[in-house]
Formats: structure tokens, sequence, C-alpha cells
């Protein structure tokens, strides 16, 4: 889990339009690298099921690095998830204040987020003020695709990174600036593992599930769709082609997550966007109603 192997000390960039702003985004975070080889707790963090099964995610820590107790795991990753939390809460209030409805949208690599959200750019038209921070480990090609849309966006190049932290979106507004009232979409890293870990202050949390996908994505992934507030289950056009399940995606979905709200949508066919956009403005509209201006 990158919250104990150091990946989120990569040195992301941020890149706004065809301008290299050249910040090395260095987080301060101190991660405290794993030379903590306490020689005397061979607490391996793996144990044995059934047949030659290896858990190594069956510790309390939920993960094993070698060289490194249980307890020692513990201790760091409260202490980078903690520093993480402060940045996060600093955005949420940013948030709050300016009526921003800011969305995480999350999901593996190649599940269609970027069209997705082209496509829900183009149908809200101007109906309302939008923003777009992209991560990816390196090129500005999705930030481009959104731009072309018409929406302001930077992008944020994680490095060798797998996630956005809330010190990197912290970073990223102060430079695109949202306007009052606006959706601010963050698309995170294509990974289901590690964003999860990380809040960046945003009001929801959007999982994206394509159908070239498993349906049992939720049950190997579990915390990913367990923090997710929504999930939109995509590409539902190739279902005549492919042998998904869409009904035992969802139930493994809310197996995980008996919260959650799904819906079925197609950037490439239109099914499902209309749906798509409604939940958009009822949550727009909660954040607004919620707005806290900051006095002064």
């Amino acid at each position: 889990m990158c919250t104990v192997c150091g990946c989120s000390d990569g040195g992301a960039r941020l890149e706004s339009g065809h301008h290299h702003h050249g910040h090395d985004h260095h987080h301060d975070h101190h991660h405290d690298h794993p030379h903590d080889h306490d020689h005397h707790h061979h607490d391996h963090g793996h144990h044995h099921h059934d047949g030659d099964d290896l858990d190594y995610g069956a510790g309390p820590a939920g993960v094993s690095v070698p060289g490194m107790s249980q307890a020692r795991l513990i201790r760091l990753e409260a202490d980078i998830l903690g520093k993480n939390a402060r940045y996060a809460a600093a955005n949420r209030d940013r948030f709050t204040a300016q009526g921003i409805l800011a969305l995480n949208l999350v999901s593996s690599p190649g599940s269609g987020k970027t069209t997705l959200l082209c496509r829900t750019l183009e149908m809200i038209g101007a109906e309302f003020p939008v923003a777009v921070i992209e991560g990816d480990q390196q090129t500005s090609q999705d930030a481009d695709r959104i731009r072309a849309t018409g929406a302001p966006a930077i992008q944020i190049n994680t490095g060798k990174g797998c996630h956005l932290d809330g010190h990197m979106v912290g970073h990223a507004l102060d430079h695109l600036v949202p306007a009052e009232g606006s959706v601010l979409f963050i698309e995170n890293v294509g990974n289901l593992v590690c964003p999860a870990a990380f809040d960046l202050g945003e009001g929801a949390r959007v999982a994206i599930l394509s159908v070239t996908e498993g349906e049992d994505k939720p049950l190997k992934y579990p915390d990913m769709f367990a923090s997710a507030d929504l999930v939109l289950v995509n590409k539902i056009d190739l279902l005549p082609y492919l042998d998904f399940d869409v009904d035992a995606a969802i139930a493994n979905a809310r197996r995980v997550n008996p919260r959650l709200r799904v819906l079925k949508v197609s950037a490439r066919s239109g099914e499902g966007m209309t749906q798509w956009l409604d939940w958009l403005r009822a949550a727009r509209a909660m954040a607004l109603a919620a707005r806290v201006p900051v006095a002064g």
C-alpha cells in the first residue's frame, strides 16, 4: 500500500495549458522511509489459507513490508494519512466557503473516465461553471482533451506516485481558481488501490466501473468501493458483445457498501447520461445550500 511504500514522494508537477509551472511538488510528508528493520520482531505479516495461498494483508496493518513490524507500519501509515487529512480539511473548507461541489473520480486505467468526463462537460455546456484537475503519472493528454471541451483544466503529473493527495489538489486549486458555485471534477490516477486511502477534501467520491472489467472488481478492491458514494457502470453500450453480468457487479458493490448509489451509463450512446446529470445537479444544489462564506 502506498501509504507505507513511499510512492507518494514521487515529485508531482503541475501543468496548466501549455505552460509548465515547473513546480516540483515535494509534499513535505517525510515518509520516514523503511529502514527500521526491527530485527527482534520477525512479524512477517502474512497468513496461510487454503492450499498454498498467502495473505499478506491479514495482519493488523493490512499490508506487509519486508523488515518492518506491523506496529511500525501502523504508526507510519497513521502519520502519513494524518498529514494528508489536514491538507484535505483545508481543501474542504475552501469548497464549503465557495459552494463548490468537488468530485473525486476514481477507477482502473481504461475504464473510460476521461471520455465520460468529456461527454459530461459537453452536455453541461454553460449551465453552471466547471473546472477539472487531471491526475496522471505522465503526459498532459487527458487535460488537453478536457480543455478541448472549453472547460478550464490543470494537469498534475505524479511521476512515480500512483494517486493524488490533498496537498497536490490544494496546490492545483491555487492555480486553477475554480469559480464559486462550480463543479470541480478531480480525475484521479487510474488505480483501484492507492487513491482509496487519500481524502482530497471532495464532497463525493465517484467510482467508475467499466463493463470491460470483471464483475468481481468491488470484491477484489473493496476499500475503493467502500469509500465511494456513487458508482457509474460505464460502457454499457458494449454489453451485447460481452459476458458481463451487470446485476452481479452491482450486487458485489453493494455487498461491500450497502449505501452505494449506482447508475448505468454510456458516454458513447448517451444512455444513462441524463440520470448522471440529474445526480450532478442535485449534488451541486446541496453544496450550494451548505455554503458557509468566510467572514470578513
